[in-house]
């Protein structure tokens, strides 16, 4: 009998084209995917990968098992999302994924306070860039920023919540000493990946052609500060934080609405639910700093 251990060890280095990247993408040592694939190999009588100098590549027996290992992981996937569709305790592992920037200057103390309120619900929060896959179980709610509703996959049940808008930002020490006449040059900080917006103007304040890049809203939110010079950020991290203030003569920019995901049966156990409806609750009561529209700005 084929182990479906064995099989997930087997679909990782395909899919990862290395065993370095399985082992990455598991959370074990290079040894035991190695041994697993060993044991899937022996139990069918057939070599699955051909090690080549760039990696791993599936043989022709690897192909035609990597077919029915992907039927067999769906079938695994839909078999658990229906039992955990039955799971109405409010107890166990609830997995979130949303933005870094979501989370760490907007949701963190919401998701505290429903830690609070159940406190046998096990949390895990993923903050990251990229969208976990629902389908396959790496989360159970996303929380993402949706520009076309269109896009949103057919099998996602979605709740929507308020529009997310941003706008241009400066520190106050900084818009003070170019309204006395400093002649301090003032910069664009971006993010590298993203660059400036095309809807970002510099409004009533002119920068100089050379920018100041960071890899992250972390770093670029420091040197705003900082008094570097101007930044696009969503209104929810530039309006509440005291230090920042909209640049002059600049407009907000809408950049989506925000969405709670979940998927199939997982939406049904108990947990996901009153998590996703406390969510959406905070998220309405947010609407005004989402939107822009908490504090005035001169």
């Amino acid at each position: 009998m084929i182990d479906w251990d064995d099989v997930r060890y087997f679909l990782a280095a395909a899919r990862g084209g290395s065993v370095r990247a399985a082992a990455k993408r598991l959370g074990v040592n290079h040894a035991t995917v190695l041994r697993r694939i060993a044991q899937l190999e022996e139990r069918l009588g057939a070599q699955m990968f051909e090690k080549l100098p760039s990696g791993y590549r599936l043989t022709d027996a690897g192909e035609e098992v990597l077919e029915f290992a992907e039927q067999m992981e769906a079938s695994s996937h839909q078999l658990e999302t229906r039992v955990l569709g039955r799971d109405q305790s409010v107890r166990g592992l609830l997995r979130v994924t949303l933005t870094p920037i979501l989370a760490t200057h907007l949701l963190v103390p919401d998701f505290a306070d429903f830690a609070r309120l159940h406190p046998d619900i096990e949390m895990d929060i993923l903050t990251s860039g990229e969208l976990a896959n629902l389908t396959n179980r790496e989360a159970d709610v996303a929380i993402r920023v949706v520009y076309d509703r269109k896009t949103l996959p057919l099998n996602l049940h979605g709740m929507k919540g308020p529009e997310l808008f941003g706008g241009v930002y400066i520190s106050w020490d900084r818009l003070d000493a170019w309204r006395a006449g400093a002649p301090d040059p003032i910069r664009w900080i971006v993010i590298t990946m993203h660059g400036i917006p095309e809807w970002a103007g510099e409004g009533e304040v002119r920068t100089t052609g050379v920018p100041f890049r960071t890899t992250d809203a972390a770093a670029q939110i420091v040197a705003l500060r900082q008094g570097l010079g101007i930044a696009t950020l969503p209104c929810f991290v530039g309006d509440a934080d005291p230090l920042l203030a909209r640049v002059p003569g600049t407009d907000l920019h809408l950049y989506g609405t925000l969405w709670i995901l979940t998927q199939g049966e997982t939406r049904k156990t108990k947990r996901v639910r009153l998590f996703t409806e406390f969510v959406s609750r905070k998220l309405t009561a947010h609407a005004p700093l989402l939107a822009g529209l908490s504090i005035s700005r001169d």
